[in-house]
This record gives C-alpha cells, structure tokens and sequence, in this order.
C-alpha cells in the first residue's frame, strides 16, 4: 500500500511497471476508486509506468471535510504527479478525473504531454442539479441515488451482469462525505474558457449509454482543441472501461502508439 501526504491531504495510490516506462496517470469517476482500471491494465502495452490514485474523499485517502474545489483536486494531482518524479505524462481523466485533467494541462503542460478526456466535459451538468443531488446525500445517504446512478452508469444488459453488484457496492462504499465534496468541486467548474486555449494532442471517449455525460457533451468538449479526436464505445454507459475493456484498451493503446509510446 502507498500513500503520500499532499496539499494537506493524505492520498492513496498504485505506482507500477518499468521505472524507466512511458508515464500514464490514470484519473477515476465520482464515487470509484481506482479499481476501475483494473480490467485494461493487462491489455495495455507492457512497458508503461502507470500512475493510479484515490482522490481525495475516496478509497483509501482521507476524507477531509467539504466541500471540496476543484483547484484542491488539480493541486492534489499536481503534488502527487510531481511525487512520483512523473514528467511530460500521458494523462487519462474520466468524469471529474477527466475534468482534473483538463485544468491540470491549463496549469502544468509540463506534467501532460497528451490526454485522454473520458466521459467527461469542460463543464458536467448544472449547479442546481448538484445541489439536489447533494442535498439528498446529505439527507439520507449515497443509497438515495444509488438506482438513478447506476442507470446513467451502465447499459441495460450490464445490470443483468453478475459483476454488476460489485460496481454498485464500490459506490455505496464511497465516504458521503467524500463524495459530496467532489460533488461539489464538479457544480462550480467551468473549463469552457481555459480547455479552449489547450494544445495537446487529446483523444475523448464516450459510451453510447452514457446517460451522465452524452456522447454530444463529450464531443462538444473535445471540438475546444484543435485536432482532438473523438470515439464512441457502443454498448457502454458511464464506465466504458468496464463494459468494454478490450475495446477501451484498444483505443487508448492506438492513441498512446500515436504519441510514441
């Protein structure tokens, strides 16, 4: 197990493969821990150094009170990339982890090279719609909008999965806590303004059964950089890195060949 103390904030996070291998930061969803890569690490190339962690409020990191902003979770990111002697790293961002990615290639292009904007956007949703959600934690705990999450996460037939139970587990073990304030990072982010001046070579992905960011929302971020290229992962929701992982790893091993990896 490895933790490091960050930005006042001890960190949970997986360091592995070659010390000498490409560097890819991996960035998971709202209410995950970083498990959910766990599916295309053996399918991707064998000599990567991969970068892994548990945001602040979830996993195995503390859970400082709330809420949190999302400039704590770039700087938390920022201290944790730099810990791990990381430089010009190819960073994988989904949802909020995909918004991490975004104000972090604002801030240190010199710590991304390239990314990988997963089921995310420059700006998710409306604060009115966090606030509801919150307010609902806050009130009767992440069990109140476990099934409407889980719909917008994943396709029809994955319910039907006996791997299904386990993702819904991961989301109902996530700290309230740690979740409303991430919750509350992503309600006050609009990267409308700062995505459009990146110039990095970026791939974004969406699921066709995304009911949590559209493919349209996915896409409409990525036309903010020039030359982005965009796919679209059928059959998958939220999560495409579970419900697809051969083709997921496909895509994203194509894109880092094309960034010399």
């Amino acid at each position: 197990m490895q933790t490091v103390q960050v930005n006042g904030t001890r960190l949970h996070y997986a360091l592995t493969g070659p010390e000498d291998g490409a560097q890819i930061v991996f960035a998971n969803s709202l209410g995950t821990d970083f498990r959910l890569w766990d599916a295309i690490l053996p399918l991707l190339p064998a000599n990567l150094r991969i970068l892994r962690f548990d945001k602040r409020g979830h996993g195995l990191s503390d859970r400082p009170e709330g809420p949190y902003s999302m400039g704590q979770l770039i700087t938390d990111t920022e201290k944790l990339i730099e810990h791990a002697g990381f430089r010009d790293a190819i960073f994988v961002g989904l949802s909020i982890g995909g918004m991490i990615a975004q104000g972090l290639a604002a801030k240190r292009l010199d710590l991304v090279r390239a990314m990988v904007l997963s089921n995310t956007a420059a700006k998710i949703g409306t604060r009115d719609m966090w606030a509801e959600r919150i307010a609902a934690v806050n009130r009767n705990g992440l069990a109140s909008i476990t099934g409407p999450t889980m719909d917008r996460w994943f396709s029809k037939p994955f319910h039907q999965t006996d791997a299904f139970p386990a993702w819904r587990n991961m989301f109902l073990s996530t700290p309230a806590e740690g979740w409303t304030g991430c919750a509350a990072a992503i309600s006050g982010t609009d990267f409308m303004s700062s995505t459009s001046g990146l110039r990095l070579p970026t791939l974004a992905i969406a699921g066709s059964e995304d009911g949590s960011t559209p493919p349209d929302l996915v896409f409409e971020t990525a036309a903010l950089i020039p030359g982005a290229q965009t796919h679209l992962i059928r059959n998958a929701g939220h999560l495409p890195c579970v419900e697809q992982p051969e083709e997921y790893a496909r895509v994203l091993t194509d894109f880092l060949k094309a960034q010399g990896v």
